[in-house]
């Protein structure tokens, strides 16, 4: 940090702007809290610089193009009451109370007033304020006024509340003209850029939405502007292309064009059918899967869809979760010929998690320490009450397959076996093709009325996962607060073939319910003993999984998943049934290959099946019958000429076996 400190002869008290003059440089970290770059301090130990393109720099970056949205639409309609306004991933977003909706003229009339409130440089200044003076202060905001009320339950109060109050100070922030008047002003806790001309042009507006006030469809609708952020304007122009490159890649899209999947209107919103092609991509994955885990020491069980609330009430679901499950179905309830109730029903519900049923798996019979660890897998269908407008093609269902494995371990196990299972999962999903990977352990922090368990567990547990993240060399990062109430866990994160980063497997260690439905072994003292259990869905979802990978491949699987891995085209009618006794061999190996025979141009059939995707085409015509030969079409266009028959069925039997991606020619040479 010295390098970037002023020089001796700035005398202290100093703030952001003379410890750190490097134009980069927008906020502070002081005692690893942010603060404004105004901001001054009596020491420079504990300060640090925070730069736009660091993380928390962005976030202040976002934040603060957030307020210029705001304070642009209430210049545009004033009568326009203020939600809030969060960084969120890549961008932010500000919620608004309208009477009208905002149409796609408003919002370049709001970027427009945005643009000169940038270039006015507008000074971002920071005001602590009573709860009584942000009141009388924000009269005319009601959205406002309630989280004032909601202070320090940010929870509670609506995602991304905590920019606005937290359990502290309310601060409002006052932007501040070059004359020294207040333009506008939010209640907000910051920090943001020091002034609006900070931000650049490296920002956009890019949609509108609907949504709920604090997340609930019973609060108003408001109306929701998002947009992107960035430190410069190539790197605006750098995430637009990913945008342009996600698009093409986008699963829905995909899925339509080469026949995987569908959401028939008929069945309802969030519940995916899958059709031949889709199921052969997953069936593939799922058996995969399947030798892996039974090579590991896993045992596959099943489990019904449904059970009685008993067990989501033991395992505390009906408490903690009862907004994500489906209403209850009543049973075995009986009425007279008049209607009235003779006997009362019981309610049953389909299961949201696999876990309860799976400890009752474990406790049908009495363990000893010798029959630990027990590995249960299971490819459980599971549902969940989403609400609609969360719901996102296959990445985000109201009923999908989890992967789902639960390991009872002793104490003593914990580290091994959590080790094994992160060694387990980074393995499999190496296997479908995924690389770059870093870690998340998520811990406890210090308040203690949020977590059960004894410091003794917390110690012990959180020191073995991050061992076992320590030991895998990969980038580990840990979040203080983020573990679940009872047990630390790790999350593996991977990015995508486009730089996207998606959380899939989990290994979460879990002593509450053990403890909740009295899980038992008998340990080498011959007393009984309480079993750790740990929960590990490797893909999160099948669903969601093979919406990850058919967008990391833009549908271009590797040979091995592909649902059709070889067609052949005969330049001629006449060579058809000569590339059909080469496909028959194929077949005859389990390679899914057929002939297309059908009435079209060789040219038509060569794009079709291009456009399908298809990875090998075998194309024959007299000079390859002759010759005993078949040349070979890639899907990048590429093509080797002359192949003997022989030689080709080794290649695509090696191509599969070793899962490789073919493209090109290269990729089979």
């Amino acid at each position: 940090m010295s390098d970037l400190i002023a020089p001796a002869d700035v005398p202290l008290p100093a703030d952001g702007f003379a410890l750190f003059p490097d134009r980069s440089v927008i906020a502070l970290r002081v005692d690893g809290e942010l603060k404004d770059l105004a901001t001054v301090v009596d020491t420079v130990e504990g300060v640090e610089p925070v730069t736009v393109s660091s993380p928390d720099g962005l976030n202040v970056l976002r934040h603060s193009t957030a307020h210029i949205l705001a304070q642009a639409v209430q210049r545009i309609r004033p009568q326009a009451n203020l939600g809030i306004g969060p960084p969120v991933t890549d961008g932010f977003y500000y919620d608004f109370g309208v009477d009208e909706p905002f149409t796609p003229e408003d919002l370049k009339a709001i970027k427009k007033e945005m643009e000169r409130i940038v270039r006015e440089g507008q000074r971002f200044v920071r005001r602590v304020v009573t709860d009584d003076e942000a009141r009388a202060e924000l009269a005319d905001e009601p959205f406002k006024l309630e989280l004032i009320g909601l202070k320090g339950g940010t929870k509670e109060a609506a995602e991304g509340a905590s920019v606005e109050v937290g359990a502290g100070e309310l601060t409002i922030y006052d932007n501040v003209t070059r004359d020294g008047e207040t333009a506008w002003k939010d209640l907000c806790r910051g920090p943001h850029v020091p002034n609006t001309r900070m931000v650049g042009n490296g920002w956009d507006l890019t949609r509108m939405a609907g949504a709920y006030w604090r997340g609930s469809e019973k609060n108003p609708q408001l109306q929701r502007i998002y947009g992107t952020a960035w430190p410069s304007k190539d790197e605006l122009r750098a995430y637009q292309h990913r945008l342009e490159e996600a698009a093409k890649r986008d699963h829905r899209k995909l899925g339509k064009e080469l026949d995987l999947f569908s959401f028939p209107e008929e069945i309802g919103s969030g519940l995916s059918v899958w059709h031949p092609r889709g199921g052969i991509v997953r069936g593939e994955m799922e058996q995969h899967a399947r030798r892996r885990h039974i090579e590991g020491g896993y045992t596959y069980v099943y489990t019904p869809h449904i059970s009685k609330e008993d067990l989501f009430l033991t395992s505390n679901h009906l408490v903690t979760y009862k907004d994500g499950m489906f209403p209850p179905i009543v049973m075995d309830e009986e009425r007279d010929a008049d209607g009235n109730i003779t006997k009362q029903g019981q309610d049953y519900y389909l299961k949201p998690m696999n876990c309860p049923m799976h400890i009752l798996i474990y406790k049908e019979r009495a363990r000893s320490y010798r029959d630990l660890p027990l590995r249960f897998a299971e490819n459980g269908t599971v549902y969940r009450n989403e609400l609609s407008g969360a719901l996102h093609g296959l990445t985000r269902v109201r009923g999908f397959t989890q992967d789902d494995s639960h390991l009872f371990v002793t104490p003593e196990q914990l580290e091994t076996e959590a080790t094994r299972v992160l060694e387990f999962v980074i393995s499999m999903l190496r296997d479908f093709g995924l690389e770059d990977f870093e870690l998340e352990l998520s811990m406890r922090d210090d308040e203690k009325e949020k977590w059960i368990g004894s410091d003794e567990f917390w110690q012990y547990s959180t020191d073995a996962l991050r061992n076992v993240a320590l030991a895998s060399g990969l980038k580990l990062t840990e979040v203080p607060g983020e573990a679940a109430f009872y047990g630390p866990k790790i999350d593996l994160k991977t990015k995508d073939a486009i730089g996207r980063t998606w959380q899939l497997s989990t290994v979460q260690v879990d002593p509450n319910l053990p403890e909740r439905f009295g899980l038992e072994y008998t340990g080498p003292d011959g007393e009984k003993h309480r079993p750790i259990m740990i929960h590990r869905a490797l893909f999160g979802s099948i669903e969601r999984f093979f919406a990850i990978l058919l967008e990391h491949y833009a549908g271009a699987f590797p040979v091995w998943l592909s649902p059709v891995q070889v067609v052949g085209i005969p330049v001629a009618e006449q060579y058809g049934d000569y590339l059909a006794d080469i496909v028959a061999r194929l077949r005859a190996k389990g390679v899914r290959a057929e002939v297309d025979h059908s009435d079209d141009r060789m040219q038509k059939k060569i794009r079709t099946h291009t456009t399908q995707k298809v990875p090998v085409q075998l194309i024959a015509g007299e000079q390859d019958r002759s010759g005993g030969t078949v040349s070979f079409r890639f899907r990048d266009g590429s093509q080797t000429n002359g192949i003997p028959v022989d030689d080709a069925i080794d290649k695509i039997v090696s191509a599969i076996a070793d899962r490789l991606l073919v493209n090109t020619a290269a990729d089979l040479a």
